[in-house]
């Protein structure tokens, strides 16, 4: 019965989270433009792209008390995630009846809140359906298909939104409620409980506040490793990454004067070329290298995006050039940032470990994408650019020194 129901729980998870990707990506190759959409079509001030900005990054710190309700308790697992996918959308379907760019800021919020609150449920569902030999290995090949995906519709997204004025109005609740499909499939996943997880006493509002930031604190102070990636990969590595966006829009539709076919193939093309060609190969990497020398190498390939992309100045091809390499980059990243709450919690549950890894991601964008703005009324969108890349270039150094400390250590173990 047992090896029935993890057979069962095997195939339907599977084909939830490969679902769940292929309806969401032409949603997600349009949400990948509205920052661009609200400078050339809305015309929102500086302010207003700079607040889209640092929202994204900093409602994860919201995002944890949705996803911090699923600690301990399986029970609540399925109805985060569904819950979740259905709220993310629903402000898009107002697109086509408002104006105001505020409410599209908003709404790139509330997507990004919710998106992020989901993903430490979907990695526990992974970590308990899921066997450890091929949990990376799906995860990468729902990355793939989701950013080919990308690829596909980046010439009907082009040709759309230059051909036909404002027509994201109606193309995005439509491809909202295309993502919205995948529900079907989350409810089918099974999910053993634990009656003593289910048989949870109630806390107070006070508790609940506190909750996210107690469990993150405690684990800082337990897994120092924890930490020292975290400083590297999300904090130093994320970090430059960030710093480079309040310069983008400017840089491309200002210094390069883009259309919008020529961003689409650079944002969705190009980069699903280069997670499809290479998503395989870091899911086979990461079960070889620790996670310290695996995400170093995330973060180097991180600091040749913004070279190139300044270099595309001098020709256009250095900027399919550069989000090639972005898609390379962000396949690891996303393996890396998604898997090492199971790597790092071990046979421990992996919620506290990538909620703790969400409000990072909130504690970043209220510093970086900040700064990023700053430099950018002082310095040209190319020096901004270079500087993240300059963090990217410390993070790796970071990381490969943990790796290190990491490999001395487990010598010494072994003695």
């Amino acid at each position: 019965m047992s090896q029935y129901h993890d057979e069962i729980a095997l195939k339907r998870t599977k084909l939830a989270f490969i679902w769940t990707r292929i309806l969401n990506t032409p949603f997600w190759a349009l949400f990948m433009m509205l920052k661009f959409i609200l400078c050339k079509d809305l015309h929102a001030t500086e302010l207003q792209v700079t607040v889209f900005i640092i929202l994204g990054p900093l409602v994860s710190i919201l995002s944890v008390y949705w996803s911090s309700t699923i600690i301990e308790r399986r029970d609540r697992l399925l109805s985060n995630v569904i819950l979740a996918n259905i709220l993310k959308h629903t402000p898009f379907l107002l697109f086509p009846f408002v104006d105001n760019p505020w409410f599209f800021v908003f709404a790139a919020a509330v997507f990004t809140m919710f998106h992020r609150s989901s993903v430490p449920a979907w990695m526990e569902i992974l970590k308990l359906n899921l066997p450890k030999h091929s949990r990376e290995q799906i995860f990468s090949n729902g990355t793939s298909i989701s950013f080919l995906g990308d690829g596909i519709f980046c010439f009907v997204l082009g040709w759309l939104l230059d051909g036909y004025h404002e027509s994201w109005r109606w193309i995005f609740p439509v491809t909202a409620l295309i993502s919205v499909l995948s529900v079907y499939f989350q409810t089918r996943i099974p999910i053993m409980l634990d009656s003593k997880e289910i048989a949870k006493e109630k806390i107070s509002f006070k508790d609940q506040a506190i909750a996210p930031w107690k469990s993150a604190w405690q684990l800082v102070q337990l897994r120092p490793d924890f930490v020292n990636f975290q400083i590297g990969f999300m904090v130093l590595g994320g970090g430059g990454l960030m710093i480079m966006q309040p310069a983008l829009p400017t840089f491309f539709m200002g210094t390069l004067q883009l259309s919008y076919k020529e961003l689409a193939i650079a944002l969705t093309l190009c980069k699903g070329i280069g997670c499809a060609l290479t998503s395989s190969s870091w899911a086979k990497w990461i079960n070889k290298v620790d996670i310290y020398r695996f995400s170093s190498l995330v973060t180097i390939i991180g600091c040749l995006f913004p070279l190139c992309l300044v270099a595309s100045q001098f020709h256009l091809a250095w900027l399919y050039l550069a989000y090639g390499v972005y898609g390379v980059m962000q396949a690891g990243s996303e393996l890396g940032w998604n898997m090492s709450g199971p790597i790092f919690s071990k046979e421990e549950e992996s919620s506290a470990f990538s909620s703790c890894n969400v409000l990072l991601v909130g504690l970043r964008g209220a510093i970086f994408p900040a700064l990023g703005g700053a430099l950018v009324v002082i310095f040209n969108p190319s020096a901004v650019i270079l500087f993240g890349g300059f963090f990217c270039f410390l993070a790796t150094f970071k990381l490969l020194r943990e790796s290190k400390k990491a490999e001395t250590l487990s010598v010494v173990a072994r003695l």
